[in-house]
């Protein structure tokens, strides 16, 4: 009788590194806050779904751009456990990206 645990390993490992390679590939992506549609920061950002999505969009149509992450738990549903969850994926553009209001608004003004 042949064994089928060597078969069986390297089904997994060949999983495991797939998985793997995907993930690093996710962790990649970054949205623009400040640019992108609701469709795009509903796929990019985690425990962030079309509604929440919308919510940030609207929110930056009514407020102006986003000068820090933190400004985007100010955002109906959204708190500051998924805006620190998402900050490696979270762009602000135009060089503002992590950095506090106090210090974004310091570096607007002249």
């Amino acid at each position: 009788m042949r064994s089928c645990v060597p078969n069986s390993l390297a089904r997994w490992s060949s999983l495991a590194c797939a998985l793997l390679f995907a993930s690093a590939v996710l962790a990649a992506d970054k949205v623009d806050v400040n640019s992108a549609d609701a469709a795009t920061i509903d796929r990019v950002l985690v425990n962030i779904g079309p509604s929440k999505a919308q919510a940030i969009v609207a929110h930056r149509d009514a407020n102006g751009p986003y000068k820090s992450l933190e400004q985007l738990a100010k955002v109906k549903g959204i708190g500051l456990k998924t805006v620190e969850l998402n900050r490696d994926r979270i762009d602000l553009g135009a060089g503002s990206a992590g950095q506090p209001a106090a210090t974004a608004q310091a570096a607007n003004s002249p």
